[in-house]
């Protein structure tokens, strides 16, 4: 199914995804898609409501959907998040992904990714009261 990622990879990026939402509200997900359909970006926004992160209590979740075959990616933030970093941070953040994929670095890519958008939620949705309910599994997903 993945052959970009080993297995202990895909464990080390559960747990920067656990890392990154240690200390914000916001939600992360990886979704790595294998399907055939060529409107990726379409695919991604229904994987991202298929997996209610247009759901979370901040509107503050950040999916990245790759498709590896197919060289894409796509990077989608909510409202919340999206209103505090604008597209420019989301345009930086595919440039540095697909620049480490170029390099065969998915992994690194991915992990770096993941913990600098926990960055970026930390500024804007820092824990209250010190309450961090995790609103959405932090596994990787497949289609």
């Amino acid at each position: 199914m993945n052959t970009y990622l080993s297995n202990t990879q895909m464990a080390s990026l559960v747990e920067a995804i656990k890392q990154a939402e240690n200390h914000s509200t916001g939600e992360i997900r990886v979704h790595i898609d294998s399907t055939s359909d060529d409107n990726n970006a379409k695919v991604a926004f229904e994987v991202f409501k298929s997996l209610g992160m247009d759901q979370t209590k901040e509107r503050n979740a950040v999916l990245f959907h790759v498709n590896f075959e197919k060289k894409y990616l796509t990077i989608i933030g909510d409202k919340g998040i999206h209103e505090h970093v604008h597209q420019k941070f989301w345009n930086d953040l595919h440039d540095k992904i697909t620049l480490s994929f170029s390099e065969g670095k998915y992994y690194q890519g991915l992990y770096d990714a993941i913990l600098e958008t926990g960055v970026e939620l930390k500024k804007f949705f820092p824990i209250k009261n010190g309450e961090n309910p995790n609103e959405l599994p932090n596994e990787i997903t497949f289609s």
